[in-house]
């Protein structure tokens, strides 16, 4: 019996993967929506500062400025909403993951000194275009929701 028949756990239906089971192609579909992201707030008049700055405990995807405010973004997708919206996927230990990346990023490069919040934009995958969500003030520095 071949390996495609048995499926051997890896989510396979009829030779076909999720993206909930292939990483390459989540880690695909999540830089794509990074860049959807990044230019729907360019469109925005935001400048993009810095992507996917990383520390040992946490990420942020996007640092802007909108005038003088930084804005420290996470950036969620989903393929459809059959499972909820992209946005419901930032729960308090994620938050708190971006506030660490963020604080280090804003101690190296002298964000401290400036208004900041931070953002989550949902990119929704499916029939047409992609649909892009900006919540603003999502969440606080303690890693409590703000809005959705």
């Amino acid at each position: 019996m071949s390996l495609l028949r048995l499926g051997l756990g890896l989510g396979l239906v009829h030779g076909t993967m999720s993206l909930r089971d292939d990483p390459d192609e989540r880690n695909r579909r999540g830089r794509e929506a990074e860049s959807l992201a990044a230019g729907y707030l360019a469109g925005l008049g935001w400048e993009l500062l810095a992507r996917n700055h990383r520390t040992p405990r946490g990420e942020v995807d996007l640092i802007c400025r909108e005038g003088r405010n930084v804005h420290f973004v996470e950036v969620r997708s989903r393929t459809g909403e059959a499972q909820g919206g992209p946005e419901e996927t930032v729960g308090p230990l994620k938050a708190r993951r971006v506030v660490t990346a963020a604080t280090d990023w804003a101690l190296r490069n002298g964000g401290l000194e400036r208004p900041f919040r931070f953002d989550v934009v949902a990119v929704t995958f499916g029939e047409g275009e992609p649909r892009m969500v900006l919540y603003r003030d999502a969440f606080d520095a303690d890693g409590s929701p703000g809005h959705w």
